[in-house]
Order: C-alpha cells, then sequence, then structure tokens
C-alpha cells in the first residue's frame, strides 16, 4: 500500500461543502523531502521556494479543474464535484502541495480526514509530513471501540466516531475535509479531537463557501482554504 502511495507521488509536481447555493465563478518541484525519522521520503519530491505568482498559477489549475453541476443533489444546489481534480494529476498534486507546504514544519503527529472526502486528500499529506492519518467516520462504520461527536443538519442530526486510542493528549492534528458550508460537520471534528486532549491546530478544506458562514462556528480554530467559492 505505502509502495503504491509512493509510486503515485514520484509523478506528481508536490512540492469547503460541495453543495452550493449561488453560482460560484497555497521553487523546482519537491525533490527529497528530508523527513524525519517517521516521515517518508519520495523520490522525485523536491522542496521549492514557493512564489505569489507560482501559488497563484497552481490554485487557478485546481479551481479550473472542479466541476459545478447544477441543482444536485436538489434543485438550486449548485454542487462542488472534486472528482474531476482528481481526474488531472497536476491540480490532483497540486492541491496536495499546498497543503504539505503549509503543514510539514509545524509538528503535525495527526491529520484527521472526515468522510469522506477528506479520505482523499489527508493521507498523501499525512505520508509526506509524518504524521498519522485518522479517519473520522459515519455511525457503524469503524469496528473498534468509539468516541462520537452529534451536530446538527438542516433536518435533524447526524455524528462522526473515531476509534479510541488512536489520537493521545497533546497530539497536533489537523482536520482535512474538501469543502466547508455551514461548518457543522468540521466543528464535531475539532470537538471530538478536543474531548482527547488533541490540540486542533487548524482546520484546512480545498473549497470554502463563505455565503455559509461555515468558519463562524468553528470557535477560533484557524481556516485555511485554497479557493474561495464566492
Amino acid at each position: 500500500m505505502l509502495a503504491t502511495w509512493a509510486t503515485s507521488l514520484q509523478s506528481l509536481s508536490l512540492p469547503h461543502s460541495r453543495l452550493s447555493p449561488v453560482p460560484s465563478s497555497p521553487s523546482s518541484q519537491l525533490d527529497s523531502l528530508n523527513l524525519t525519522t517517521h516521515r517518508r521520503s519520495f523520490p522525485g519530491v523536491s522542496t521549492r521556494l514557493m512564489t505569489s505568482s507560482d501559488e497563484k498559477h497552481r490554485i487557478e489549475r485546481i479551481a479550473s479543474s472542479i466541476r459545478v453541476i447544477p441543482n444536485f443533489p436538489k434543485p438550486g444546489i449548485m454542487f462542488q464535484d472534486i472528482t474531476t481534480l482528481l481526474l488531472d494529476p497536476n491540480a490532483f498534486g497540486d492541491t496536495v502541495e499546498l497543503f504539505v507546504e503549509r503543514y510539514r514544519d509545524q509538528r503535525i503527529s495527526v491529520v484527521a480526514g472526515v468522510e469522506a472526502r477528506g479520505f482523499i486528500f489527508g493521507p498523501p499529506i499525512a505520508l509526506a509530513i509524518g504524521a498519522k492519518f485518522v479517519p473520522l467516520r459515519k455511525p457503524k462504520k469503524l469496528p473498534g471501540e468509539v468516541i462520537s461527536e452529534e451536530y446538527s443538519l438542516e433536518y435533524g442530526t447526524d455524528k462522526i466516531e473515531m476509534h479510541v486510542g488512536a489520537v493521545q493528549p497533546n497530539d497536533r492534528a489537523i482536520v482535512i475535509d474538501d469543502l466547508i458550508a455551514t461548518g457543522g460537520t468540521l466543528c464535531a471534528a475539532v470537538k471530538l479531537l478536543e474531548r482527547v486532549g488533541a490540540v486542533v491546530v487548524e482546520c484546512a478544506c480545498v473549497i470554502e463557501l463563505p455565503e455559509l458562514n461555515g468558519r463562524e462556528k468553528l470557535g477560533g480554530i484557524p481556516l485555511f482554504v485554497l479557493i474561495n467559492r464566492a
């Protein structure tokens, strides 16, 4: 499995919900990330000095690769579809690269991925920065003993769960998802991690829908996003 990740990352230029009610109009390649003992070094991955123009170019490539599908899953919704980003190795690589550049020197020990799209971006980031990946799943998906956190939906409630013992007190964690809309899921993820004594350094998403005010629910936890779909 790790060999598969390494092979995939060799080809990359490695270095917020999907639902939007309105249309929406972070220097060579990462070459030998000299990671600490617990970090993985991927051949062909280089460290580069990122310029503002380089960052802008990469973010534009990511944004242009994300498909917007009107009226899905119901009328009036503009769905932010990141599956087309995954079809573009350059855009996918840019996405992982920007997160790796941001977090590799922040002593992050946990990358917590929110089901399900956080499972796409979280593992390669965790491998590159030498952190463990912890899945935050919907109820009855994890086989071991879990703790859970409930959050509100438009109609009713839902839960996310985490294995007991996966995160230790004083672990430094980031929470990864593809998109933040109303912020309920990310807020629940932060509470879940803080209940076991972890320090949540930041939440990170590819896309933010700022008109839905999701970041206000995070209670002061910083939020890093690549694209604003205003």
